[in-house]
């Protein structure tokens, strides 16, 4: 898991987080990460795979559909 640190920050934005988090009901540290990840992955980001099926879809259409083996495999036999 990657760190990091902030510098500088100022006393009225550590405040601002600090209520933020207690709204939300967890540590500062976590409604920074929370944060940061909505606003790096934000929901309606492009997903490749996904945009991919569309246009695949829109032209035709490739069967995704791929129905998995379920069958538990078989122990190895050293013997």
């Amino acid at each position: 898991m990657a760190a990091i640190t902030i510098r500088n920050l100022s006393d009225e934005t550590h405040r601002a987080l600090r209520a933020r988090a207690a709204q939300h009901g967890r540590s500062t540290e976590a409604e920074v990460r929370a944060i940061l990840d909505e606003v790096a992955r934000p929901p309606e980001r492009l997903k490749l795979g996904s945009a991919l099926v569309e246009i695949f879809r829109g032209a035709g259409g490739v069967d995704l559909e791929i129905e998995r083996d379920r069958t538990p495999p078989e122990p190895a036999s050293f013997e």
